[in-house]
């Protein structure tokens, strides 16, 4: 149980990797940036996935299916179940993680006032239409497209 625990802690722990519009790191807060305006062009659905792996989820569920399986029978049994939890929960575990590192975007067509034309993906969390006037917040850190 102890272990159990101490893996959702750890995983728990873990940094949460974001690529929302709204959301900020304490590094990019208090900085300058430039602000350019434009109007969409075209919003496209994509699917942006972190493209790092941490490992935990299959570590996790390793230990959590490693604990679960040892309560199956007694000595050899105990053993074998234990490695068969393990090795399964540790699949499972990582599926999760992986399917949890995806998040719901748009791709955005942006013409600005300038003429010229930017695409940025970011998270769907703010809603984003065709012929849409937009701010385009871009220096020192990621490009984000907000509304006016």
């Amino acid at each position: 149980m102890t272990a159990v625990l101490g893996t959702i802690a750890l995983v728990a722990g873990c940094a949460n990797h974001s690529a929302s519009s709204s959301v900020y790191t304490y590094g990019q807060a208090q900085r300058e940036q430039i602000v350019r305006t434009g109007t969409v062009e075209a919003v496209r659905p994509v699917t942006i996935q972190t493209d790092e792996s941490s490992g935990m989820g299959g570590l996790a569920g390793g230990a959590m299916g490693g604990v679960a399986g040892s309560a199956i029978g007694g000595g050899r049994g105990s053993i074998l179940g234990a490695i068969g939890g393990t090795v399964l929960g540790a699949l499972a575990g990582n599926a999760v993680e992986n399917r949890m590192g995806k998040s719901q975007g748009l791709e955005i067509t942006v013409k600005l006032d300038n003429g010229e034309t930017r695409v940025i993906a970011q998270e769907a969390d703010v809603p984003i239409s065709v012929g849409q006037r937009v701010r385009l917040i871009s220096g020192n850190g990621p490009t984000r497209v907000a509304p006016l």
